[in-house]
């Protein structure tokens, strides 16, 4: 299991979470196993996943801090997937109306989200990796480590250098 649940949360508190480096390393990417089905892909794990730049996005269609953060996901997943970039959606419901899979998929189609979404209605993804937050980025390099966390909205720009300087890196 992912261990920055804990220490993500004290440098949130201390508002330091924003200034974490691509440099830094969490661990290997937790599995993505527990997901009950997947939108947009056949299921995706870290060895089909291994070479790419990841980008792991736990969120619910009805929390307004993740339908701010979409749009910013969904240009990065357009922009950069020509660069090595996979973006993984991992829908864990906050509400019981949110475990619709049906409504899930109209959501989906709704917001443009074209890149593969794991349905995560028992949170056993969403546990597997230690996550606490919506929405909450993890951003994996080309050999499957997590390297960067960011949780909640904003920082875009700084978001975004991370994804650059791991898909410049050569894993």
């Amino acid at each position: 299991m992912l261990k920055v649940g804990g220490i993500a949360l004290a440098l949130t508190g201390l508002g330091l979470a924003g200034y974490l480096e691509a440099r830094d390393s969490y661990g290997a990417m937790p599995s993505l196993a527990g997901a009950s089905q997947w939108l947009n892909s056949p299921p995706l794990d870290a060895p089909a996943l291994k070479g790419k730049v990841v980008l792991v996005d736990f969120w619910t269609w009805d929390c307004i801090n993740c339908q701010r953060s979409l749009p910013h996901v969904n240009d990065w997943a357009r922009r950069y997937a020509d660069q090595g970039l996979v973006v993984v959606g991992v829908h864990t419901p906050e509400y019981d109306y949110e475990h619709d899979v049906a409504t899930l998929r109209d959501k989906v189609a709704t917001l443009g989200i074209g890149y593969p979404v794991a349905v995560d209605n028992d949170h056993r993804v969403w546990n597997a990796w230690g996550n606490q937050f919506w929405p909450a980025h993890y951003f994996v390099d080309r050999t499957g480590q997590v390297r960067h966390v960011h949780f909640g909205e904003g920082d875009y720009t700084g978001q975004e250098q991370v994804l650059k300087a791991l898909l410049d890196e050569k894993g």
